[in-house]
């Protein structure tokens, strides 16, 4: 039996060249080994203000470039998560089981609280959310970023906690691991990169999105900062510009970073940055052409609409479990 994946993200902007190599990318690739489930976890969005048309927009555009970068609903559940009322349902749940402590430990919240005047109770109590987003699925694995790590710590200790008090005899709730890619999985910003790529970083020449034109593409790779050494190699601390490039062109090529080392090891950084264009424009374009066909078709509805639908039979089921164990009824 497969063991069951489940991820998800906000639609709070177009993703980053760097969300595709370390998160989007590796889904596709997921699909063929495990049963997944796929979420555009829009109510996750709205704990800060969100523009109600801009929101439905990103979040049906989030969920064709799923399917653009090569998710297939057939292998796969792809749905959004406003759509299915049990994620709302069991975060009820789980924040009746999780200590105000811990929600405000979580790093995500201080350092988004820090740059907030008025902060809602959605910003503090949406890790439970997340936690229930991975529960009703039976998640084995969730595919995580560094970043995300400690919120898959809390959903470690909700299911302990859960199993413990509910369901002694047999654990109603499966207990899930962080799947982290060994390469790949965090790739710098182009200006600062000793800093994350970010779609939310207020240099736009510090990120690509995966919607940027071939020409907006090449300014920007051909603006990333590098060093004065000339030299092609990979070394992350001393050389953090080119060794980033170099993660990025093998993530898109397929060729590892010592073959690229060796291909470009007379060149310099100039006719290196012009093929790396040429490779990430190359792996965006059919993801692009793709994305804009699924804008204007009925197929992405129809993908969404059957996908809600089969996450609610898991999601409810699960659900059920959980209030029938805690006495939830009749």
């Amino acid at each position: 039996m497969k063991k069951k994946v489940f991820s998800g993200v906000q639609p709070s902007g177009i993703p980053t060249i760097g969300n595709y190599i370390g998160a989007m990318k590796n889904f596709v690739t997921l699909q063929d080994e495990y049963e997944c489930t796929y979420c555009i976890v829009n109510q996750h969005a709205i704990t800060v203000p969100q523009d109600p048309q801009e929101l439905k927009e990103r979040t049906r555009g989030l969920a064709a470039l799923y399917l653009a970068c090569g998710l297939d609903p057939k292998k796969s559940i792809i749905f959004v998560q406003s759509e299915v009322p049990a994620h709302a349902q069991a975060a009820w749940i789980v924040q009746c089981n999780t200590y105000i402590g811990e929600l405000e430990r979580m790093t995500q919240y201080k350092d988004k609280s820090a740059k907030q005047e008025a902060v809602t109770a959605g910003l503090l109590t949406y890790p439970p959310l997340m936690v229930a987003d991975i529960i009703l699925y039976h998640s084995a694995l969730v595919p995580v970023g560094e970043d995300q790590k400690q919120h898959l710590e809390l959903t470690r200790d909700f299911v302990q906690r859960f199993n413990n008090r509910y369901s002694k005899k047999k654990p109603l709730l499966v207990m899930p691991e962080p799947y982290i890619p060994k390469e790949g999985a965090r790739i710098m910003s182009l200006q600062d990169p000793t800093s994350k790529m970010s779609k939310s970083d207020t240099n736009q020449k510090g990120f690509i999105s995966m919607l940027d034109t071939p020409a907006a593409i090449r300014k920007k790779i051909k603006s990333a900062q590098t060093d004065s050494s000339g030299k092609i190699e990979y070394d992350k601390e001393n050389k953090p510009g080119i060794s980033n490039l170099l993660t990025i062109f093998s993530a898109c090529t397929g060729r590892s970073i010592k073959e690229l080392e060796i291909e470009f090891a007379d060149s310099g950084y100039g006719a290196f940055k012009e093929q790396l264009a040429d490779a990430v424009i190359a792996e965006l374009e059919p993801i692009q052409n793709r994305y804009y066909e699924l804008l204007e078709s009925d197929e992405l509805d129809e993908v969404l609409t059957d996908g809600a639908k089969r996450a609610a039979v898991i999601a409810n089921e699960t659900l059920a479990k959980m209030e029938a164990a805690m006495g939830l009824g009749r």
